[in-house]
């Protein structure tokens, strides 16, 4: 039987949409811009550091980074952001939720920096310099996902909870347009200003000295969103569940938000400590109890996210490939090393504005409405669907002319990845869990996220290498083709399907209710959120 509401925690959920709601918005949402432009700008750069570290004058094609170079570049990151997603989400709950956002802000900044001055005498030692600070970028990347979704879920009401938290992680989409807007910036304005021959026409003078300052100026500038940010961040108040159910601190939960939400709000110190020592509320992570409770839906949102991230970032992290395999790209011996930059940039910006973007926003305008667990089974539904429309008649989009048709196929997966799995992985982990164990539980669901991104990152790398080797990248062994690796991302969509069924709903529902900590009776309010919908 589910006892009152603390006064603190019901004021929270019951509270008008206002303007502290925006301000945690933006101040969250920023962190997320910063992550995705950092995770996502590597790949617009990869083939010009293949073509200033690894060039070969002998070879009629351009430099390209060898197999495991391109798979340590591509994938260090997510090893970093894994890792920081267990340690950060681990942390939040221990420490509080503010106090370790500073920390995961200031290590994305002072990496980003880092990662474009990575420096070496030779090709390995840049290479190997840059791969150091990416992962220190993405260990703090890491942090930002548990914290970024669990204080904004505990600071919104309960109506437009799912609407906030999508709000924020929709600046992921502006992070990845920005990034491509920004490379096309960078390398237009040196293409204007160092013009070179392509590389059939002269091999050497196809890649001016001076590019190599584009990559490093592309990912320097990632810390500048997160930097202006960090005062802001340091200003928030803790939550106020993680004050009063964690720290178990009524008076400064009353305090701050009192301030926060301009009402005046009781101390509760004995309802306060009568909750937090009831047993039912202090199980641990491992034990029985939490397995009981919650542990199908710890499998599903770490299922659905692993599977969700291996079609989603491969996707991401290799447009420039399949781009080029269809021909929307010319032939790299047809440009310079500028040129290519600005034409991968130019491409990856068209599928951000037009599949994107809108299916964040998409997510926004009907999660509160259409609910969580109908938007993730229509997309992970929509992206099997269009996987398999560009597999199945893969031979036919190759072709001259239909090469539009297959641009418009792929950017509606990314429509329906965002207004679908994509945002929904990363809500719901941050409402249905105890505030104790919050932050923890989402990163681990993030974590199995990042996981299927690294297979997506190195998988893809070289299971869509054709087994023909004139179309094959130099130094990789044959792979199953783009087509094949798309029928593999089909089959793990439709598996995301399946376990979907293992989420619950948690539309228009308090935290505490989704949680069970505000029951009184052994019967929890868990029971009910754990039904799918019929």
């Amino acid at each position: 039987m589910a006892r009152e509401q603390l006064q603190v925690l019901n004021a929270l959920d019951v509270a008008r949409t206002q303007w502290y709601h925006f301000t945690a918005i933006v101040i969250a949402g920023m962190g997320f811009f910063t992550d995705a432009y950092d995770l996502f700008c590597i790949s617009l750069v990869t083939k010009l550091l293949g073509r200033i570290y690894y060039f070969d004058p002998n070879s009629a094609s351009p430099g390209t980074l060898p197999p495991n170079v391109a798979a340590a570049v591509n994938g260090v990151a997510f090893c970093g952001t894994l890792t920081g997603q267990l340690f950060f989400g681990w942390l939040g709950d221990k420490m509080g939720r503010k106090k370790v956002y500073g920390m995961t802000l200031m290590l994305m900044v002072i990496c980003s920096i880092a990662s474009g001055l990575s420096f070496g005498h030779t090709a390995k030692g840049v290479i190997a310099t840059l791969c150091f600070f990416r992962f220190w970028l993405g260990f703090g990347i890491g942090g930002d996902y548990p914290l970024s979704a669990t204080i904004m879920s505990e600071y919104a009401n309960k109506k437009t909870r799912g609407a906030f938290i999508a709000a924020v992680f929709a600046m992921q989409g502006f992070g990845i347009l920005t990034g491509g807007i920004v490379a096309i910036i960078i390398s237009a304005a040196f293409k204007s200003q160092f013009d070179a021959p392509a590389y059939k026409d002269n091999r050497g003078g196809s890649t001016v000295p001076q590019a190599d300052n584009i990559w490093r100026l592309i990912l320097m500038l990632g810390a500048l969103p997160a930097a202006l940010t960090y005062y802001w961040r340091m200003k928030m108040p803790e939550t106020a569940r993680y004050t009063a159910l964690v720290a178990k601190n009524a008076k400064q939960a009353a305090a701050d938000m009192s301030k926060v939400l301009q009402v005046n709000i009781t101390e509760e110190k004995e309802r306060v400590e009568e909750l937090t020592m009831r047993e039912s509320n202090n199980f641990g992570l491992f034990s029985r109890e939490f397995a009981r409770r919650h542990g199908l839906h710890l499998l599903g949102t770490t299922t659905t996210w692993f599977l969700l991230d291996i079609a989603f970032y491969s996707q991401n992290l290799f447009q420039k490939d399949i781009f080029s395999t269809i021909g929307w790209i010319p032939k790299a011996d047809t440009m310079n090393a500028i040129e290519e930059v600005f034409r991968i940039a130019r491409s990856q910006t068209l599928i951000a504005l037009c599949g994107t973007v809108p299916g964040y926003w998409f997510t926004v305008l009907f999660i509160d409405t259409i609910g969580r667990f109908a938007i993730q089974l229509m997309g992970f539904f929509f992206m099997t669907v269009f996987m398999l429309g560009l597999a199945i008649p893969y031979h036919h989009w190759t072709t001259s002319g239909n090469h539009i048709g297959f641009v418009v196929m792929y950017g509606l997966t990314f429509f329906f990845a965002n207004f679908g799995p994509n945002s929904t992985t990363f809500i719901v982990p941050a409402e249905i869990f105890p505030a104790r164990l919050r932050s923890t539980c989402h990163g681990i669901s993030a974590a199995a996220g990042k996981a299927g991104a690294i297979v997506g990152a190195f998988g893809f790398l070289y299971s869509a290498q054709s087994r023909d080797m004139s179309h094959r990248d130099k130094g990789y062994p044959p792979g199953i083709g783009v087509r094949n690796s798309l029928f593999v991302l089909a089959v793990c969509n439709l598996l995301g399907m399946v376990f979907t069924f293992l989420v619950p709903e948690s539309k228009g529902k308090s935290l505490e209710e989704l949680s069970g900590e505000n029951e009184e009776a052994e019967q929890t309010a868990w029971t009910a959120a754990s039904k799918p919908p019929v």
